[in-house]
């Protein structure tokens, strides 16, 4: 026991400990003042972030998760400050580690970054159909770091936000009605003004989800190797009709070509064999005389 005692001088850890307690309830009381600031200013500063007009998540990020670490880490820090750590130099480690670690997520702050970007410029939004990175589909979730689309097959994708805002991307929904184009061919013997009238006639029978206004139209978009290539256009209301749109238009085309009796030909190549047998004899003959 006598031993423990000269080991431990009790009286200089008691003295100690008194002064060490002053320091530790000051930095807790940081620690609480400055969490209490970040629950004041926090309801405010989305108020106005909502009147501004950004996105929920947009929102979430600034606030719940910018704003809350920046001001606990400043919090921390003068906590530690108090409790006598060298904060310099835990600082600069932090630094180092940070630039470490910026390096190895750099693909995933710059799908962060075109998360932003998709939330603030709202090129598309939960519901939309779109066609980007080769893909087609209705989007069912967008996060921070990736775009999650819903295909025709009912298969998921997920595709980085960082791909979707280096590419070309079509939305089918952004601006309500959408036509959706239908190509056709027919025989080059045919009356185009013929088979216009029953591709309409076909089409019209139709009814939903294809509109009235604009009515439908068929135009001539080309003239192919082996037929004169007309493309059908009809109006819908919702961008998710359009696939069912196509392959019912398609059966009415040939339906409807059918009954009035026009042709719809399959690719083919047409030869000419011309006899020259007659042209090389006289050549021949030529020849021998010469």
């Amino acid at each position: 026991m006598d031993s423990i005692r000269d080991l431990v001088n009790v009286q200089e850890l008691m003295t100690a400990v008194v002064q060490y307690v002053p320091r530790l309830l000051a930095g807790l009381g940081l620690l609480i003042a400055f969490w209490a600031v970040f629950r004041v200013v926090r309801h405010p500063l989305r108020a106005g972030l909502h009147r501004a007009g950004l996105h929920d998540k947009i929102i979430d990020l600034i606030v719940d998760r910018l704003l809350r670490y920046t001001v606990m880490l400043i919090g921390l820090v003068m906590a530690l400050d108090q409790l006598g750590v060298n904060v310099g130099a835990a600082l600069a480690g932090m630094g180092v580690a940070g630039i470490a670690v910026g390096f190895a997520a750099q693909d995933s702050v710059a799908n962060v970054i075109a998360g932003i970007l998709i939330f603030w410029d709202k090129p598309f939004v939960v519901g939309d159909w779109i066609k980007t990175e080769g893909e087609y589909g209705q989007v069912s979730n967008i996060t921070m770091r990736t775009t999650r689309i819903r295909t025709p097959r009912n298969t998921y994708i997920v595709i980085p936000n960082k791909r979707i805002i280096d590419q070309v991307m079509e939305n089918y929904s952004k601006h309500g009605k959408l036509r959706v184009d239908v190509p056709v061919g027919i025989a080059y013997k045919e009356d185009i003004p013929a088979a216009r009238e029953a591709l309409i006639a076909a089409v019209e029978r139709i009814g939903a989800p294809i509109e009235s206004e604009p009515a439908p139209q068929v135009v001539v978009s080309g003239l192919g190797d082996s037929s004169v290539n007309l493309e059908v256009r009809v109006w819908i209301e919702h961008a998710d009709d359009q696939q069912g749109t196509i392959v019912t238009v398609l059966e009415a085309a040939k339906l409807g070509l059918d009954a009035a009796g026009i042709e719809i030909p399959f690719p083919h190549l047409q030869l000419f064999v011309d006899d020259v047998r007659e042209r090389i004899w006289e050549r021949a003959a030529t020849l021998r005389g010469a």
